[in-house]
């Protein structure tokens, strides 16, 4: 044990020059570059010839250190060559073998959709050199880019040239963590083609997205689209045909000035006491009680049955315990004989009452911390081991409580291990979408808070663990929150508002930009069952935004979305020009000079006054 910890924690030195790769690890074959997976980079830089050392500048998101660092440093290092080379010699460019058995993995692309038509995969980097131009690249482990880096100091190094990569080997628990999240990661990219909107698979390739333009484009519509596409597997497309379990997977909330981190997060609300009296409580907010569902799923998927089966039968047992004593009545005894009832209970603690105490009346038990003592499968024989086990410096006086409770559910639990049970089944692994409308609304720092973190794709999963603001009044003041690979986030907002100029540039940085035009999203209309009336409809929709345009003060974030022209289905054409898009279009243009001739013209592109047999016989309908 001994000469296994002195292994962990020593560093090892990999060094790669034009001629060849050594290293202080014994272990190192370039034959068997799958051994990668065992280590964790700690450095790495460019040392050249004449004692120069250049070390990766970090984009703003990207961490210091990781598996990408070393050929991202590459790229940096020699970026005027790699850019300089032919599609030709890209395509061929060797990246990585990891044994002599093996094919040679190669290509530099020019986008990540490029990368997957030949890979499938999200094992790449990329690799940012200026006005949205990349490097894509295989990369998996910390050594699967050594021959990428070896070819660069063949083809552009001086003599002497070298890359220098220090690490060490992962403790037991980075490799679990690393296995599970990477299968989680490839289980929800396996569909990454198999979807209805196109809008899906960006989404699930940039984690967070934002979709941005004039008003009535169909944002919203939009994102519950791409919701239901993706929850249902491109399966269904429309959100009102979801399952009651499958909308559980999608949350929603529109930002507005006055909300807040207690609305988002978590923060203290007003109760009423057992006595009466008024109180404070911490409550989780919107978005953490999505994450709660969203991370039970991560977890559970990563469960084996085994594990499953132990910790359903922990809650049967549970249940079962709770259900069989008379609240207030049936008595109990702690290991020192203390007498206590239990008053209520609910998802997270036992209520405790101790009349005989004459200090202590009451106390409550955390009931998740006997769920994991009872799945443990550990031996606990008195309260002190509980206080070990949680890894507590001192006892505290609900662990008397906790031992009591645990020994009279651990009985009820042997009785239930000599019955038969069905079979149980791995959790399947699902996606939670989280949409923020008019995100843009919102003061961003105010509402997300030290989320700025965890909310970046670079940092989903443990990676990405945060302390809340308020930890500290949790039951387990060391709980981290933290987003799992399985969510992904969808926000909108009018490039019109305001508060678009002011919106958060650590956010902007954390979420990719798709603009919405007024005609991407015309298939809407085909909602209003009538070609004659849709085709009308996108007639007049396309002159009134061709006219916009040539009123000098407006451009095309001023335009008319075809979501405007849904209202058809209750409205005439001059009905919905009276009572929708002349207020909108007066505000446009209050102030200007000739404002009133402004109106004119677009009433005109418009159409206004002139009634379509559609528009007649909508209006007889609405008058009978």
């Amino acid at each position: 044990m001994a000469d296994r910890e002195t292994k962990q924690q020593e560093k090892y030195e990999l060094s790669i020059t034009a001629d060849k790769v050594t290293s202080t690890d014994e272990r190192f074959a370039m034959d068997n570059l799958s051994l990668g997976d065992n280590y964790k980079p700690l450095d790495t830089y460019f040392a050249r010839t004449d004692g120069t050392v250049i070390r990766r500048i970090c984009s703003k998101g990207e961490r210091r250190i990781s598996n990408q660092t070393m050929p991202r440093l590459a790229c940096q290092v020699f970026e005027k060559q790699l850019a300089a080379l032919s599609a030709d010699e890209r395509d061929v460019f060797p990246i990585c073998q990891y044994s002599p058995a093996r094919d040679v993995i190669r290509g530099i692309y020019a986008s990540v959709a490029e990368y997957k038509k030949q890979r499938n995969t999200w094992e790449y980097m990329t690799y940012n050199y200026g006005s949205g131009r990349l490097f894509v690249l295989y990369c998996w482990n910390i050594f699967s880019t050594i021959i990428f880096a070896q070819e660069c100091l063949k083809r552009f190094g001086e003599p002497g040239d070298r890359f220098v990569l220090i690490y060490r080997e992962k403790d037991e628990k980075e490799t679990e963590a690393d296995a599970a999240e990477a299968a989680a990661r490839e289980e929800l990219v396996q569909q990454f083609n198999g979807y209805r909107n196109p809008y899906s698979s960006l989404l699930i390739e940039s984690k967070n997205v934002i979709f941005r333009g004039a008003p009535g484009t169909g944002k919203s519509y939009l994102a519950r689209e791409i919701a239901a596409d993706i929850i249902s597997d491109g399966y269904e497309d429309n959100y009102a045909n979801l399952t009651d379990e499958q909308k559980k997977q999608v949350g929603f909330v529109q930002f507005h000035p006055s909300y807040d981190y207690s609305d988002f997060v978590e923060g203290l609300r007003p109760q009423v006491n057992d006595d009466g009296s008024m109180g404070f409580a911490l409550r989780d907010g919107i978005f953490k009680q999505f994450i709660g569902r969203a991370r039970k799923n991560y977890e559970d998927s990563q469960k084996t049955t085994e594990t499953i089966e132990r910790e359903l039968s922990v809650q049967e047992s549970i249940a079962e315990f709770l259900s069989s004593i008379e609240l207030g009545e049936d008595e109990f005894k702690t290991i020192r004989g203390n007498k206590f009832t239990i008053t209520g209970a609910d998802d997270k603690h036992i209520y405790i009452s101790i009349p005989e105490n004459a200090s202590v009346k009451k106390v409550t038990v955390n009931l998740d911390e006997i769920k994991q003592m009872l799945e443990s499968g550990k031996r606990f024989d008195k309260p002190i081991d509980i206080t070990a086990f949680f890894n507590k410096k001192n006892a505290t006086h609900a662990h008397s409580y906790d031992y009591a409770i645990y020994k009279e559910i651990q009985e009820i639990q042997k009785k239930k291990r000599k019955q038969s049970r069905a079979a149980v089944k791995a959790t399947e692994l699902k996606k939670y979408i989280f949409i923020i409308d008019e995100i843009n609304r919102g003061e961003i720092s105010k509402i997300f808070g030290e989320l700025f973190f965890s909310i970046d794709p670079g940092y989903r999963g443990r990676a990405g663990e945060i302390a809340t603001q308020y930890a500290y009044l949790h039951s387990d003041p060391d709980e981290k929150f933290y987003i799992p690979e399985n969510v992904y986030i969808i926000g909108t907002m009018n490039d019109i508002d305001r508060s678009v100029d002011s919106f958060d540039f650590a956010m902007r940085r954390r979420f990719r930009f798709v603009e919405l035009k007024p005609d991407d999203r015309l298939e809407m209309l085909s909602t209003l069952e009538d070609e004659e009336l849709e085709n009308e409809a996108i007639r007049r929709m396309t002159a009134l935004n061709k006219e916009i345009l040539n009123v000098e003060d407006l451009n095309e974030n001023y335009q008319i979305g075809a979501s405007y022209f849904l209202k058809l289905k209750t409205l005439t054409f001059d009905q919905l020009w009276t009572d929708h898009l002349q207020p909108l279009l007066q505000e446009y243009v209050q102030g200007m000079y000739n404002e009133k001739d402004i109106m004119s013209r677009l009433a005109k592109a418009y159409g206004y006054g002139q009634t379509t047999e559609g528009d007649a016989n909508e209006a007889a309908q609405n008058q009978g």
